[in-house]
């Protein structure tokens, strides 16, 4: 896959539709590669009328490692978190929007739409209220904004995002299976086969666990943005499921009320992923946010 230099690191991405239609730059979540936008998304999306691209951030995929940052504590951050002290992190969000931002200066790409997801939704906020005049659109899925005051995980679910991933491609493969049961979606079909595929994909791709932990502390030290919503004027659009294990519903609800105009798409059954029947309903809402 092609690389593009961006913000003084290399990105690894790919291209689909045709590179003149309107550009969509889809945004992976924590510790997430690009091959989780399944490729029938994006092919709705380019049906559309949308050019899709999508990327590895920063320390996972094909992309530039940071490796002279180290791992960071993870627990140490957590506790910083707690007791309201700065969290200390080798990079911030701020830094992976820009990131983004200079990959649409390396496509040249003067402005596009941002659909994020999880930790890519705050990423794409980020750019909405840093770099607002390089969007057409932004649409954060599953996402929040940050704020100390929004409801916690389900004790489940943080364990099931923090327990370490076997290094061995096998259980590595099956702890993925696990995690899925616990942050998926239960009013949807549970896509065993497709979550294996993606497992299996990103495993062979890349196994880099210092980059979850350098992105996990990375959104902790980058506080919340629920002030800084209230000045972004891009269109927007929040998707989050009523059964999200991981990020509740009350975040979605409360990025929406944030970001003036923003309209709240809820999906019912819908947990911490984003499950085959939602593709072709959240694609029409994306393109219907763009006028395509």
């Amino acid at each position: 896959m092609p690389r593009a230099a961006a913000n003084g690191i290399e990105i690894e991405y790919e291209s689909f539709g045709d590179d003149g239609a309107p550009a969509i730059v889809l945004i992976m979540g924590l510790g997430a590669q690009m091959v989780l936008w399944d490729e029938a998304f994006c092919a709705a999306l380019v049906e559309h009328g949308f050019r899709v691209v999508r990327f590895d951030n920063r320390d996972v995929g094909g992309s530039t490692k940071l490796e002279d940052a180290g791992k960071p504590s993870v627990l140490a951050a957590m506790d910083a978190l707690r007791a309201g002290r700065p969290v200390d992190a080798p990079y911030r969000l701020d830094d992976m929007a820009a990131d983004t931002v200079g990959l649409l200066d390396a496509l040249g790409l003067e402005r596009a739409h941002v659909a994020g997801a999880s930790m890519g939704g705050m990423i794409a906020q980020t750019i909405a209220i840093r770099h607002p005049e390089r969007l057409l659109t932004m649409t954060s899925i599953m996402s929040t904004t940050g704020d100390p005051d929004l409801p916690p995980p389900t004790p489940e679910a943080l364990r099931a995002l923090m327990t370490p991933a076997p290094e061995e491609r096998a259980a590595h493969i099956e702890h993925a299976v696990a995690a899925a049961r616990v942050l998926g979606s239960p009013g949807f079909p549970f896509d065993e086969a497709g979550i294996r595929e993606r497992a299996a994909r990103s495993y062979d791709r890349c196994y880099y666990p210092p980059g979850f932990a350098r992105q996990l502390v990375a959104v902790w030290a980058s506080g919340g943005r629920r002030a800084a919503l209230a000045a972004v004027r891009t269109p927007t659009l929040v998707v989050h499921g009523d059964a999200d294990p991981l990020i509740p519903l009350a975040a979605g609800r409360a990025t929406a009320a944030a970001v003036p105009g923003a309209d709240l798409m809820v999906v019912e059954g819908m947990g911490h992923d984003l499950p085959r029947p939602v593709w072709g309903r959240l694609a029409d809402a994306i393109a219907r946010l763009g006028g395509l």
